[in-house]
């Protein structure tokens, strides 16, 4: 499979890429697996923060509301029983729930290679033989991406290992990302209009997909 390539200046070069038919061009016929690595993604990055009181926690509630007999009224302890105003709440969140959803990762990288083939398919990728930013300016970064056709819509650069200078040089644009091809996901994957990647990612992905 052949891709357009360009110069690390933004120009379309002569000859383009090749990609690995194993990694860019298998034939996606499990959609619930792709759904369910992308799933897996949100659920692993899901914050557990909320948490709630229980009734041992709220204050007050020290002292027997009433007296246990004689009243005609219902028998209670505390004013914090959850069904009172202003008592603990029931089963509610801790904050140590774990909402990771498992799954092993040959299946992840099955689902990965079925993302980048229906990117290649679609015509989201494009190679480039280096992502070079000396001082890191944002503006050149953002000059280069228009020229490549990648100013509109979300994209994603991965690059063979990140550097402090490209990720400085990406930081401050809102629609773009930078990733190294070790930790590219499924999620960046699947949402990125413009899959930008540098000829040395290219043979790590393929090296880390191809088998």
């Amino acid at each position: 499979m052949a891709v357009a390539t360009y110069t690390k200046s933004g120009t379309k070069a002569s000859t383009p890429a090749k990609l690995d038919k194993k990694v860019f061009g298998i034939e996606v016929k499990n959609h619930e697996l792709l759904k369910s690595a992308y799933l897996s993604y949100l659920a692993e990055n899901r914050p557990n923060s909320a948490r709630a009181k229980s009734r041992g926690e709220v204050r007050g509630g020290g002292a027997k509301p009433w007296r246990q007999k004689g009243t005609g009224r219902a028998r209670f302890g505390s004013s914090r029983n959850p069904v009172w105003v202003g008592g603990g709440v029931a089963f509610g969140p801790t904050g140590n729930e774990n909402y990771r959803l498992k799954m092993n990762s040959a299946a992840t990288q099955v689902a990965l290679r079925q993302a980048l083939s229906l990117a290649a398919h679609e015509g989201r990728i494009k190679v480039i033989e280096n992502f070079v930013s000396t001082e890191g300016k944002t503006k050149p970064a953002a000059e280069l991406l228009k020229k490549l056709g990648a100013d509109k819509g979300w994209s994603v650069v991965v690059v063979d290992s990140k550097e402090p200078m490209q990720a400085r040089s990406i930081a401050n644009l809102p629609n773009a990302k930078l990733t190294s091809a070790a930790y590219l996901n499924i999620f960046d994957t699947v949402n990125a209009d413009t899959l930008i990647i540098t000829k040395t990612a290219l043979a790590k992905l393929e090296e880390r997909l191809g088998s």
